[in-house]
């Protein structure tokens, strides 16, 4: 009787084909099934690297990996070898390849690697930021409030942070990351990694939202994470360091901005603070005179 075969996750190529192992191309050759995000783009790598796939081919988009991964986990106790691909970089890495992993597991099916090309760790190295502690945070909720919520509560997240973004949202998204994070948080924007107009910009949030509007291709944004603070103070004092600064000339949306980076503490937190501040003081009763 046949054994059970496994499941072979295998990066691939982020736009440039000689970035491919050729266990790669070897694995797409000798794979009984290989599970596609797009079943064009893995005929085209494979023309490219020179491969043959001799095995079945199937689609694996987003809406069909659930359905998908029964019938790949009885191919696979059926004795079969199951290739699984996305579009460019690492399965599973905010592309399909989670489910069919976790049901090979459950299943007690062999699963094993192909490592190689990673955007998330490629964008991470060329930044500059720190990489000693990171974390990959996929993309950004669409809805600008829900976004905006998100990213308050990754404020004081003290690791290098990663993200994806679509090039349609990303002033909006640097926007709302200036303001959670304050606008002099240093940053990386990485285009297009590995292809022909790869392109890499450094600076401040700020200074990256300036500059965003008009950008196009497959964008990697690296967000360096929060200063640490010896102590982030209590609302009572941001609100009167708001006072302070507002008193001395500034204007309060910026005197907010300042006093959230100053202490660690989403501008959000401070703007309460300063609201609180202002009701309570309008609710004391005056002296008379």
């Amino acid at each position: 009787m046949t054994g059970p075969g496994r499941v072979i996750l295998a990066a691939t190529p982020l736009g440039n084909p000689a970035d491919a192992s050729p266990r790669l191309a070897s694995a797409m050759e000798t794979a009984d099934v290989i599970a596609a995000e797009d079943t064009r783009r893995l005929r085209r790598l494979a023309r490219d690297l020179g491969a043959t796939p001799r095995g079945r081919v199937l689609s694996l988009h987003d809406s069909i990996e659930g359905r998908r991964a029964t019938q790949l986990i009885a191919d696979v106790r059926a004795g079969s070898d199951v290739l699984v691909v996305t579009d460019a970089g690492m399965p599973g890495v905010s592309d399909p390849g989670y489910r069919i992993v976790r049901a090979a597991i459950d299943a007690g099916i062999p699963v094993t690697v192909l490592p190689g090309p990673s955007a998330v760790l490629a964008a991470l190295v060329v930044s500059g930021l720190p990489v000693d502690r990171f974390c990959f945070e996929g993309f950004l909720p669409r809805r600008p409030g829900e976004r905006r919520r998100r990213l308050e509560e990754l404020a004081r997240e003290p690791r290098t942070m990663v993200f994806f973004e679509a090039p349609h949202r990303l002033s909006a998204a640097l926007a709302d990351m200036a303001v959670a994070f304050g606008g002099s948080r240093p940053a990386a924007l990485c285009r297009e990694l590995t292809k022909t107009y790869e392109e890499i910009r450094r600076g401040s949030l700020e200074e990256l939202c300036a500059g965003a509007e008009g950008v196009r291709g497959e964008i990697t944004l690296v967000v360096g994470g929060a200063p640490a603070v010896a102590d982030a103070g209590t609302p009572a004092e941001w609100a009167r360091h708001v006072a302070f600064r507002v008193a001395a000339g500034e204007d309060r949306r910026s005197a907010i901005s300042g006093v959230a980076e100053d202490h660690g503490v989403p501008r959000r937190a401070v703007y309460d603070a300063v609201v609180r501040s202002k009701h309570a003081d309008g609710d004391r009763p005056r002296e008379r005179k």
